[in-house]
This record gives C-alpha cells, structure tokens and sequence, in this order.
C-alpha cells in the first residue's frame, strides 16, 4: 500500500504528493447524465465543494460555541474559523484520501488541523475538541439542505404564484376532463391550474416545516454520550464544573453558531431527520410531476391544448426536423421518477445498528445529495414552465365538439331520471350515443325534450358543475403558505458555513 505523506497532500498536491489535477478538465459530475439541475442555483448549492465548506464550517461553529463557555481559547476559535476556507484545500485529494477512513471528515481534520497549526501552532490542539466524524459530517449535511431547501422554497412559491394566475385567467374556460386516458365530462382549466398549484403549496409547506424544525445540529461525539465534549471542557474548568448545565449550554451554542435547530438527542443512529428530509423531497418532486405529466398529455399533438415556453430550437429531435418536444415537462418527470426510490433509501438507513452504523449512514450521503439536486432542479425548472405555459382556449373547445355532445351525456341521464327512472334514462342516452351525429339530434331525444333543451343541455361550457367555485376557493390558500421565508431557526448571518461567501 503506497503511503501519503503527513501534511501536504491534502493541503493542495495530490495523494501521492504530486501536482494537482489540471485545474481545465472537466469536473467529475458535470451533470451529464442529469440535465434537470445541470447549471440550477441547487447544483452549486450541493457540490462537493459546497458539502466540503458546510463541513469547516461545522468545524468553525463548534469551535466558537465552545470559546463561548470558556473551554476554549477565543484565540483559537478565530484561526480555527479563518482557516475553516474551501478554497485552501484540494477537495479531490481528501476524497481519494477518504478510500481509507471510509468518510471524509477524518482527512478534513487533519488538513484543517495542519492549516490552524502553521498559522497557530498553539491553536492546533483546539481543532476538532471532543467531537466525532459523523457529528461534523452530519452537521455540514443540515447546512446543505437549509441551503437547498431555501431555493427550492423560493421556486416553488414563485410556480405557486404563475400557477394562481393561470387558474383565476382561466376560471371558467372550459376543457375535457380525462379519466381512464377517455374524455369524461368537462371540466375547466382553471381547476386544472389549480390542483398543480395546490400540490406545489403541499410540497413548499412541508419543506417549511423540515426547515423550521428538521434540521439539527449533530452533537454526540463517539458513541453519544458527548463523553469526549464534557471531559476537556471539565479539564478545562476545573473544580466545581456542572456538566448538565454545560450539556445544555454546548448544544444551545452550537445550535446558535450554526442556525440549525436543537435535538432533543444526539442522532447518530436514530435518523428521522434524514427520513424527514427524503419524505418531503419526495412529495415535491412527485407534486411536481403530476404538473409535468398533465402538460405532456395536453401538449400531444392529437391534443394540442397547451404548450411549453422557450426558443426557437428547445426541443428539437435529432433526427426529426418538425418536432418540438415539451422539454420541461420530460425534466421535471424525470426527477418525480427518480427521487422516491432514492427517499426510500434514506427511510431504510432508519435500521442503523448500534451506536454508529458501518454502512447505513455512508449510504445516506449520495441519496440525500441527489434527493436535493433532483428536487431542487425540478422545482427551478418548473418555475419556467408555470410562467410561460401557453394555453389554447381554441383547441379546448375544438377537443370538446370531438364526441358531438357526447362528453355531457351524464348530464342528460340525470335530467331524464325523473320521467324514465335511472337504469332506463341510462339505456336511452346509450342508444342516444350510438347515433352518428351530434348527441342533440338523436332520434332517442327527440320526444323528450325541446330543441332549446337539447341545445343547452349539450353545450359542454354549461357543464362544468362547482369548477369555478373550487378555483375560487382553492386561491383563498396564499400563494407562498404561511410564514414567510420561514425556517431559519434564529439564523445569523451563515457565519457556520466555513466562511463561505455567498449560497454556492
């Protein structure tokens, strides 16, 4: 086995302490294989240099909560948190590094460690003070979320909104209502718009509450207990140290520093927030495909109702020079597809054994990953979809004169139900229907009911039962849900994520 050098490989040379990688090939994932968040605000929001940053600035959080209660130098604290910057460490090198720790936190602290000391000689021994991989790992990962969740959020409440507007523009205008692939009765697109939105407002309120109160600090040290926490912090404080009180106060700190919210437990292997988190994505991503796949079907070329935004050339087919593909929607399917099985993985990693898992909590990280990137990608692309969505009032009306009246035959049962009983009135629409022409002018309803009748009981537009009241009752629900941004749990600035700048 070759060994790495102590020191320098992960500060900037490769594992075998050669040059680093040519800084213009490509990156490992450029989203090749994943056009839906390929170049979204999300994709940077969860790359490996994101994740990476989130954990220094686990790291840097807890070294400040605990220069907070005195156990530790404030000195130390601020170097720990200077050096706590991504761009000073090869993040490939410390992943190749990884192959022998099976996590990446252990060749993080060693870097960061080396960094602090040849900054801070003293401040070295303060890196890392008690803590545990997973407690840095798990830490970094709620910071990734909180960061994802948030533009997910803002996508959604901004299709919410281009959804609202939709219905109420098209509270009445009357389309085929499908079920079983068949024209039933009509119904209006506006009802249509607003059950997309209803879901959308679904999903944005439950990443709220994950927001609110779903993602902890992970604070356990090596097998929960915080054992390792209390012990320098007791050396530190000599006689007369209360370890309940510095318990509480250790996590409330840590909590602060990072803006995440306070478990009532360590977590290492009871994993509801993850659980939590998958659910959630996974009801997005599925809201928001039943809008993609609803704008599939109504953009079919036999059906033609609507159509997606977008230049001229988005969706062409390689081989096929009339094609215009609804590109959108197939992106947004594709990620309602994918995220559930991937959520599913994260509720299986609920069996962790023990204290701390050896496999189940490393399986967790490239599903939430892609739960978040997936999700994310689909709700930026969704925005542009809802926003620019073009409807066909036209082609509405000419799909619903398709079955020559047929599409309200309900109707006229339910009006000959009185006079002919149920089961008859049914037997006679049946006949009715066979006839060649318009369903008015069949010989079956002529001795039943006037000309004027048969005219308006046969006019779709007349059919459409309580639409126009459930779309106005549907957009009493606010277009962004309650709360506003919402989530941040006493948030102060992202001074936890490593001295990050910006949401990349």
């Amino acid at each position: 086995m070759t060994r790495r050098p102590a020191g320098g490989p992960f500060a900037g040379g490769s594992p075998s302490g050669g040059a680093r990688p040519d800084a213009g090939r490509l990156p490992l994932d450029a989203g090749l294989l994943s056009p839906v968040r390929a170049g979204t605000p999300v994709e940077a929001a969860t790359d490996d240099r994101a994740w990476f940053a989130a954990m220094l600035g686990a790291e840097a959080a807890l070294a400040r909560a605990q220069a907070r209660l005195g156990t530790l130098p404030p000195a130390a604290a601020e170097v720990i948190t200077a050096a706590a910057d991504p761009d000073l460490y090869d993040v490939r090198a410390l992943a190749l590094a990884a192959r022998e720790t099976a996590n990446p936190v252990v060749g993080l602290v060693a870097a960061l460690t080396a960094e602090v000391a040849r900054r801070d000689p003293a401040a070295a021994d303060s890196v890392h003070r008690g803590s545990t991989s997973q407690d840095v790992f798990d830490t970094g990962a709620m910071l990734v979320a909180r960061r994802a969740l948030r533009l997910v959020r803002a996508d959604l409440r901004r299709t919410a909104a281009a959804l609202a507007e939709l219905a109420r523009e098209h509270r009445d205008t009357p389309v085929a209502g499908r079920t079983l692939a068949m024209q039933a009765v009509p119904t209006t697109f506006g009802l249509k718009a607003a059950g997309w939105r209803e879901l959308v407002l679904d999903a944005e309120h439950r990443l709220s509450t994950v927001l609110e109160t779903g993602l902890p600090v992970s604070l356990g040290g090596a097998a929960g207990t915080l054992a390792g926490y209390l012990e320098y912090a007791e050396l530190d404080s000599g006689p007369g140290f209360d370890r309940e009180r510095y318990l509480d106060d250790l996590v409330d700190a840590f909590a602060d520093e990072t803006g995440l919210a306070r478990p009532v437990l360590p977590w290492h292997t009871l994993r509801t927030p993850l659980a939590d988190l998958g659910a959630a994505l996974a009801f997005t991503a599925g809201a928001l495909g039943k809008f993609a796949v609803d704008v599939q079907g109504l953009a079919r070329t036999e059906t033609g109702e609507v159509s997606e935004p977008g230049p001229a050339g988005r969706g062409g087919s390689s081989a096929m020079p009339h094609k215009r593909n609804p590109v959108l929607a197939t992106l947004l399917r594709s990620a309602a597809i994918q995220v559930p099985p991937l959520a599913a993985g994260l509720a299986q990693c609920l069996l962790a054994e023990d204290e701390r898992s050896a496999g189940a909590w490393h399986a967790e990280w490239l599903l939430l990953r892609e739960c978040l990137r997936l999700a994310g990608g689909a709700a930026h692309t969704a925005v542009e979809l809802a926003e620019g969505l073009v409807v066909d009032e036209e082609r509405m009306r000419a799909n619903l004169a398709l079955t020559r009246g047929q599409i309200v035959s309900e109707r006229l049962a339910a009006r000959l139900t009185p006079e002919l009983g149920k089961a008859a009135a049914k037997r006679l629409l049946t006949a009715a229907s066979a006839h060649p022409g318009p369903l008015a002018d069949a010989p079956e309803l002529a001795g039943r009911l006037t000309p004027a009748e048969r005219a308006e009981l046969c006019d779709p537009a007349r059919y459409t039962g309580a639409a126009g009241l459930l779309v106005d009752r549907a957009l009493t629900r606010g277009d962004g849900g309650d709360g506003g941004d919402g989530g941040d749990n006493g948030d102060h600035g992202d001074h936890g994520d490593g001295g990050d700048s910006g949401d990349s």
